[in-house]
């Protein structure tokens, strides 16, 4: 006997959820918060029925630390505080290393050039290779892999922890009104190592559409190869009237203040993506704050070594492979008697002028889009009109060359660390969005919106400055 099929519903499993969707839109409170909300208070009231507590007896260390470290008044400023404390030992504890590696490799290169100079190799060979490909890589090495050496384990030692989820839950408030998920203040915090890093770190996001603005945002925050811009220009106008540890607190200071102005990006940026091009509900971030743990220095080792440090450094080489030789190219080609740097850098001086910096800067970003960390050494390069990257220089030396040579202002500074901070991705950063977002689209705005955002940040800036009179 056959039984009676149920009548075929008119509505599909999507119709549903999109319909569910709409309603929970027009709730004056958010569904998903209320589930959560009311499972851990009957969590709660069951635990208060099973469960007999004499005062503070059972409350350990971790539980007095939290209730200091996620304080809505207390965890924040003490969060700033961290974050400055590892910038200024990253920078202090990279100088040293990174002129050693520095020295060691540009005498390895120096050795190598000669030998192709005894085999009677063209000039230009040996100085494409040598004074242009290799010196490029050789400037990336000392200057990222020092600062990567510290960063990466201090952030895994804090991983490891446990310290890292009080971070996201006392960030959740404010990525929750920008519209974004919790978990992006991991992300971001990753970024300060490498952007790539942290791009590849927006994966701990489940939604797809937060996912994105977080990969879109991490450009915001300056990883370590911006900061040698970044600590030079703190350094020089800054703390130049400081000595000892008075001038490295300083300089710290001041670029602390420009990673703040980074969050403020991220939150911005985030909160108009949320409301326009990638409008949605914020997922509900429920977060169990773990107990502090003794930390794995096996684990810390190999994760910040080889996962981190290793493999950043490697994917950063192969993109500035060929940075050096186009600078060397750019300086050791003439035409009517200059060099294409400088006839590239005097066409881009209006643009440059019009948002306070010029047109050498401007040529050192663009060559440099495979590394930031050859942006220092290329505008060295060209204003020296010398033919190959020149030895790092004393802050002295520094100092007549960019501000009594080159006329540089404090209002050059203030807009080179805005446009460090805020332009397009690195090269690395760039393939990175496109692995993981598998989409061209969105690959090109994530390096193009913070372009846009530079040079109208810039342009406002420096155009403000000058009307009142200032600059």
């Amino acid at each position: 006997m056959d039984q009676k099929q149920p009548p075929k519903s008119k509505y599909t499993p999507q119709d549903i959820l999109n319909r569910a969707d709409a309603l929970q839109r027009q709730m004056e409170f958010s569904f998903r918060d209320s589930i959560i909300q009311s499972t851990y208070a009957e969590a709660e009231k069951l635990s208060k029925d099973a469960v007999r507590q004499k005062g503070d007896a059972l409350q350990t260390w971790g539980d007095r630390f939290d209730r200091i470290i996620t304080n809505p008044f207390t965890g924040l400023p003490l969060m700033g505080l961290g974050l400055a404390t590892v910038i200024w030992i990253t920078i202090a504890g990279a100088n040293y290393p990174s002129q050693w590696i520095f020295n060691f490799l540009f005498w390895l290169g120096d050795l190598a050039k000669n030998l192709f100079v005894m085999m009677g190799a063209p000039w230009w060979l040996t100085g494409f290779i040598w004074d242009g490909v290799y010196r490029g890589l050789a400037w990336v090495v000392a200057v990222m892999l020092p600062p990567m050496a510290i960063f990466f384990p201090m952030f895994t030692i804090l991983e490891d922890l446990g310290f890292l989820p009080r971070i996201s839950f006392n960030m959740d408030w404010l990525f929750k009104i920008a519209g974004a998920h919790g978990k992006q203040a991991l992300t971001m915090t990753m970024g300060f190592g490498c952007n790539a890093a942290g791009v590849t770190a927006c994966r701990i996001i489940d939604s797809p559409r937060e996912r994105l603005i977080a990969i879109l945002t991490n450009n915001f925050v300056p990883c370590n190869g911006r900061f040698p811009t970044l600590i030079m220009l703190a350094t020089l106008f800054v703390a130049a009237g400081f000595q000892g540890l008075a001038s490295s607190l300083i300089a710290a200071g001041a670029v602390v203040l420009v990673v703040m102005i980074g969050v403020m990006f991220t939150l911005l940026v985030s909160a108009l993506l949320s409301r326009t091009v990638l409008k949605g509900e914020p997922s509900s971030f429920s977060l169990e704050l773990p107990p502090y743990r003794k930390p794995d220095i096996i684990r810390i080792f190999y994760t910040s070594t080889v996962e981190r440090t290793l493999f950043v450094l490697w994917r950063a080489i192969t993109m500035a492979a060929p940075c050096g030789g186009i600078i060397w190219l750019f300086s050791n080609l003439h035409i009517s008697g200059k060099s294409l740097s400088l006839w590239a850098s005097q066409a881009l001086q209006p643009l440059g002028h019009a948002i306070g910096l010029d047109g050498v800067i401007l040529l050192a970003y663009i060559i440099a889009i495979p590394a930031n960390e050859i942006v220092v050494p290329t505008i060295l390069m060209v204003y020296s009109n010398a033919d190959k990257m020149v030895d790092l220089a004393t802050m002295d030396q520094l100092k007549a060359l960019l501000i009594d040579q080159q006329g540089w202002t404090l209002l050059t500074a203030i807009n080179l660390m805005l446009f460090s901070l805020l332009h397009n991705p690195c090269s690395t950063a760039i393939w990175t969005i496109y692995s993981e977002t598998k989409s061209l689209k969105w690959t090109v705005v994530g390096t193009l919106m913070p372009l846009s955002i530079a040079f109208l940040v810039t342009f406002i800036v420096a155009q403000s400055l000058r009307v009142l009179g200032w600059f």
